[in-house]
């Protein structure tokens, strides 16, 4: 039997031992195969994704068919009206990584203290200008095989004839309705028909959304910013005293960049998206100083390699608060990702002593005071990969559903420092780089992240997790790439982080590890217990040899590992 589904291109394998945690042993989590792989949040999600593939699309035909699925199965970040980036690796010699930047941006009327702190997340006021359905656009253009209305098709039927609600989805349709009673759009689209609570297998049927998305397959993706669905966020705009107007929508733009890389252990080249995301410069410089290190002799979980890494990720994310931001209003610094200025901050790394955060911050004044996003990873047959992170910003985003239209809206504008001047121990962030402008797009910490080696796709990861997502990426990374440890065991392993303020680690187990947290305490560290929710949601990709792809969907919200 399994001579005949490797003939077919595809086996389940068991999961790996974890010596770290007990996890789910789901066998869609886990998928190895031939001829190409989707691994997301959303089982039917993948499933649309593999069913483009064996129609013979690519990876990138793959990828925005499985982003308008997720905006259907996956609504607390699945959109249409948000934004991130795709990553995309062509299939070996043919061409370089690309950047598709489709991050919402300021409306026009937006400036930098148009927010007290007693005003709701939840606004009009708070939706940003959507990018994604420009992004994908721009992605199939560049890349796509298939037509723009076949990849939509798949999302139209799941809309229109439904789909089974998770235990995941339940709940968290559950909480927010509950949280949400003045959003009406949102209750009206998302509420259980004839009342009461969501269960797991219910069927949600979204017919609004199978009306907006049948509009975008027949008139083209202009119709988002300068057809009749634009029409309809302009007139929610008017219903809530909203920002953006038809000339934002029309004004929007994707972006096309050059993704920032660099070498690591000498053989592998991690490629990630530049700025607006500060994600993958914070992943470059904490890879930069680790390369520094001979962590092998230390081991995965030994207190010297976890005191590292968490020196790395503060270094990587005070460098973030003073410099990073919309490269179109700040000037980068192009050091912050080269071998060189990682040797520099390695060299002040203390391995004997935790450096406090206070200490990193002379140029920035500290003012004393009292799952949003997913991602997804793809292959195809000829090696071409996409790793694509996008985002409403809080989960189920501003909770503004586009009336009659059911799709939702982000709330992107709290993604700037909403305070300028004002950084605090808390976490709060009021540097410069990152304040509100007309135009602008805020700083994300999107991480979509590819590895290759001479050429080839190696791994495709990402996850959503606000600051903490380089750090997810970085743990796998580590785990994969020094310890050789197994795919399936790298992304359910326990996951940490240090984001520079607060100053302490976040740990997602740290009852499971009473001696580690004991040295590390012992080095100065303060650790706490992360979430809930846990740390990420990382759906991860690698590849073997040529054709040969494991695909492992992380366990902690939910997800499909589907290939053939």
């Amino acid at each position: 039997m399994l001579l005949v589904l490797m003939m077919l291109g595809c086996v389940r394998p068991q999961p790996q031992p974890e010596t770290s945690r007990v996890s789910p042993t789901n066998s869609n989590r886990f998928v190895e195969c031939h001829n190409g792989v989707v691994v997301s949040v959303s089982g039917p999600a993948s499933d649309v994704g593999v069913s483009i593939l064996k129609q013979g699309g690519n990876a990138v035909d793959a990828a925005v068919a499985t982003a308008f699925a997720l905006a259907v199965v996956y609504p607390p970040a699945g959109n249409l009206g948000g934004g991130g980036f795709m990553l995309v690796h062509p299939a070996p010699g043919k061409g370089e990584p690309v950047v598709f930047d489709y991050r919402e941006s300021a409306p026009a009327a937006a400036f930098p203290t148009m927010y007290s702190k007693e005003e709701s997340q939840f606004t009009h006021r708070a939706v940003a200008v959507p990018g994604t359905v420009r992004g994908f656009a721009m992605a199939h253009r560049r890349f796509g095989s298939l037509p723009w209305s076949q990849l939509l098709q798949p999302a139209i039927a799941l809309a229109r004839d439904g789909y089974l609600v998770d235990m995941n989805l339940a709940d968290s349709l559950n909480v927010t309705l509950a949280a949400a009673p003045e959003h009406a759009e949102f209750q009206r689209v998302f509420g259980k028909p004839g009342g009461g609570l969501w269960k797991l297998g219910d069927r949600m049927v979204q017919p609004d959304l199978a009306r907006t998305l049948q509009l975008l397959a027949d008139l083209g993706p202009e119709a988002f910013y300068q057809g009749p669905i634009a029409n309809g966020i302009i007139a929610e705009m008017g219903r809530g005293k909203g920002l953006i107007t038809a000339q934002d929508l029309a004004n929007y733009r994707a972006i096309e960049r050059k993704p920032l890389t660099t070498r690591y252990r000498g053989r592998y080249d991690v490629y990630v998206p530049p700025p607006p995301s500060s994600g993958g410069i914070c992943l470059l410089e904490e890879l930069n100083m680790l390369d520094t290190f001979n962590v092998k002799p230390w081991g995965r979980w030994s207190p010297t390699l976890f005191h590292v890494m968490a020196e790395t990720m503060r270094r990587a994310n005070y460098d973030r608060a003073r410099y990073l931001g919309d490269p179109a209003f700040v000037q980068i610094p192009a050091k912050l990702t080269t071998p060189e200025y990682g040797r520099e901050l390695a060299k002040t790394i203390n391995l004997n002593k935790a450096t406090r955060s206070e200490e990193l911050s002379a140029e920035i004044p500290l003012t004393r005071e009292g799952d949003s996003t997913t991602q997804f990873s793809i292959i195809d047959r000829k090696g071409m990969a996409v790793a694509n992170t996008y985002t409403l910003e809080r989960r189920w985003g501003s909770r503004i559903v586009v009336k009659n239209m059911g799709f939702l809206l982000n709330n992107q504008m709290r993604a700037f420092n909403l305070f300028p001047g004002i950084t605090d121990t808390n976490g709060m962030i009021g540097t410069a780089p990152n304040i509100i402008a007309p135009g602008k797009r805020p700083l994300s910490s999107q991480t979509p992240t590819i590895v290759a080696e001479n050429g080839r796709v190696k791994l495709v990861t990402g996850s959503p997790g606000s600051q903490a997502i380089p750090h997810t990426v970085l743990g796998i990374l580590v785990s994969v790439f020094d310890f050789e440890m197994p795919v399936q065991t790298a992304v359910e392993s326990p996951r940490f982080s240090h984001q520079w303020f607060p100053d302490r680690i976040t740990f997602e187990t740290p009852e499971r590890y009473p001696e580690l947290v004991k040295s590390l305490n012992d080095l100065g560290h303060t650790v706490i217990r992360t979430g809930p929710p846990p740390q990420g949601d990382a759906h991860t990709i690698l590849v073997k040899k040529p054709n040969h792809y494991i695909g492992v969907a992380d366990w902690r919200i939910n997800g499909k590992a589907a290939g053939y």
